[in-house]
């Protein structure tokens, strides 16, 4: 099968398309026939070394996937030929890929959206779980435009919170239901024009919004981020998801949100699994505006 790997840490050029064996699946796995794979920026940041470690053999990248089960392995609740979209086991950028968090995709939802839906729909429901925001308060959420940020706006706005969401174009975010107010200097005074307390601040953006957010929050108290590194040294917390929180019943809990109508998905841009290399240049700018993806068959 087509996969791609790389060989050793680098730029987006370390990137290749291989022929490697068709993986078998194990005990609760399943074998899915990949149609849309998800690029995160995590997936980078692991191409790059940033994280450290070494490789003794080329590896594969990408966290989800939406496809067909192709093949099912002991003890397996799904049958061949489900659709499902969820987390991968080993790499999602590949024709074929192992998983076991998986869910049935909804009838009404595209193989794209699907593959886009499940790291990003996980962060933004920690997010909001880890906040505690209930309805009728004032959440600020920076890159709101972004692939975690307008999936938490849409949810806390189904909830009852009111959002303000910073965004390069605030347009986008008020379609969603939230005031946008554009990110940059200022920001602090144009929050405040708009609301007299911020009663939480869930930072998907990083790129050093939380000194902005901890002066209009007034402390570090229900600040939250999942993007920003400096988190630990300004006294905010920083959120990552773990194999507890990668589970069916939130893909469950993504899915009825999806049918219900109330997710959009933001679509960046869409690449051939050949041209992975490209979707990681575009994802290493940090602007891209919504979810990357690659297409697999």
């Amino acid at each position: 099968m087509r996969a791609v790997r790389f060989a050793e840490f680098g730029g987006p050029e370390v990137l290749r398309v291989a022929d490697v064996p068709v993986p078998e699946p194990g005990p609760g796995q399943v074998r899915v026939a990949v149609r849309f794979a998800g690029v995160n920026p995590v997936d980078w940041k692991i191409r790059s070394g940033l994280f450290g470690g070494s490789l003794s053999r080329p590896r594969g990248l990408g966290q989800e996937l939406a496809g067909v089960v192709d093949a099912v392995g002991p003890d397996a609740a799904l049958s061949v030929g489900d659709e499902v979209f969820g987390w991968a086991i080993g790499g999602s950028y590949a024709e074929y890929a192992l998983a076991s968090a998986v869910f049935p995709k909804p009838p009404g939802m595209s193989w794209q959206d699907a593959a886009a839906l499940p790291v990003a729909g996980e962060a933004a429901l920690r997010g909001l779980r880890e906040l505690a925001v209930r309805p009728g308060e004032v959440l600020l959420i920076t890159g709101a435009s972004g692939a975690v940020g307008s999936l938490a706006t849409q949810l806390a706005v189904r909830r009852g919170i009111r959002v303000v969401g910073t965004a390069g174009d605030p347009s986008f975010v008020e379609s969603l239901g939230a005031t946008g107010v554009r990110y940059g200097p200022g920001l602090v005074e144009r929050v405040r024009t708009l609301v007299s307390t911020v009663d939480a601040v869930f930072d998907a953006a990083g790129h050093g919004m939380l000194p902005d957010a901890l002066e209009l929050r007034g402390s570090a108290d229900r600040v939250l981020t999942i993007a920003d590194p400096e988190a630990e040294s300004l006294g905010v917390p920083f959120s990552g998801g773990t194999p507890d929180t990668t589970t069916p019943e939130v893909l469950r809990e993504l899915a009825e949100a999806y049918t219900a109508g109330n997710l959009r998905i933001q679509h960046a841009a869409t690449f051939p699994l050949e041209e992975a290399a490209e979707a990681h240049r575009l994802s290493q700018t940090g602007h891209a505006r919504g979810k990357i993806t690659l297409a697999v068959s």
